[in-house]
C-alpha cells in the first residue's frame, strides 16, 4: 500500500502582513530629511542609488520565496491560487506604493521634468500636489505604459525608472508562469486535488 505524506512547510498566510515592512528604510530616510536636511542632501544621490539597490534585492527574493511556497503549498488548488493573486497584487500595490514614496522624499519635480504642452494654472496645480505625480510616474512605469509625459532629468532618475519598468516586466512573467504551472498541475492532479504532493513511502 503507497502512503501519500504531506510536509508542512511555511504558508502564505502571514505574507501580506510583513509586505508593508519594505517602506521602513524609505519612512526613516524621510524623517532623516526633514530633521538632518543638510547632512541628507550631501548625501540624496547616494541614498537614492542604495534605495534602488535594495529594492530589487527585496523583489527577488519576494519572488524567489512566492516560487517556492507555491510549490510547496499542500492546499486546495483554488485557495493557493486565490493567496497568490491576493499576494502579488499587495506586492504590486507596495512596491508602485514605494518607487512613489522615493520619488516624493527626493523630490519628484527635481527627478523629472513634465513634457506635455499644458497651462502655467494646471503646471502649477500638479505641482502643489507632488506626491500624486510621483504616484502616477511609479503607476504608468511599474505597468510599462510609459505615456513620455515625464522624462527623467538625471542617471539615477533614469536608472530608477529602468528598475521600476524590468521589475513590472519581471512580475508579470512570473505571474503568468504560476498561473500556467497551476493549469497544468491542476490537468496532472485531477479536480480536488493538492497542488503539491511531498514525497510517498510504502508498505506491505
Amino acid at each position: 500500500m503507497v502512503i501519500n505524506k504531506y510536509i508542512h512547510h511555511p504558508s502564505l498566510t502571514y505574507a501580506p502582513l510583513l509586505l508593508p515592512l519594505i517602506l521602513v528604510p524609505l519612512l526613516g530616510e524621510w524623517a532623516w530629511k526633514t530633521y538632518h536636511p543638510v547632512f541628507f542632501s550631501r548625501n540624496k544621490e547616494l541614498f537614492l542609488v542604495a534605495d534602488i539597490i535594495y529594492i530589487v534585492i527585496v523583489r527577488l527574493a519576494l519572488l524567489d520565496a512566492m516560487l517556492f511556497l507555491f510549490s510547496r503549498s499542500v492546499h486546495a488548488l483554488h485557495i493557493t491560487l486565490i493567496r497568490i493573486v491576493a499576494l502579488y497584487l499587495e506586492i504590486t500595490v507596495v512596491t508602485i506604493l514605494y518607487f512613489a514614496l522615493m520619488f516624493y522624499i527626493f523630490d519628484v519635480f527635481h527627478l523629472f521634468q513634465y513634457n506635455a504642452s499644458i497651462g502655467p494654472e494646471q503646471l502649477a496645480n500638479i505641482k502643489d500636489h507632488d506626491f500624486l505625480a510621483a504616484f502616477y510616474i511609479s503607476t504608468v512605469s511599474f505597468t510599462t505604459l510609459g505615456l513620455g509625459d515625464w522624462v527623467p532629468q538625471s542617471l539615477n532618475a533614469m536608472m530608477a525608472i529602468s528598475t521600476e519598468v524590468i521589475l513590472g516586466v519581471v512580475q508579470a512573467g512570473v505571474f503568468m508562469a504560476i498561473m500556467i504551472y497551476a493549469h497544468q498541475n491542476k490537468e496532472i492532479l485531477g479536480p480536488g486535488a493538492p497542488t503539491r504532493l511531498q514525497g510517498s513511502t510504502s508498505t506491505d
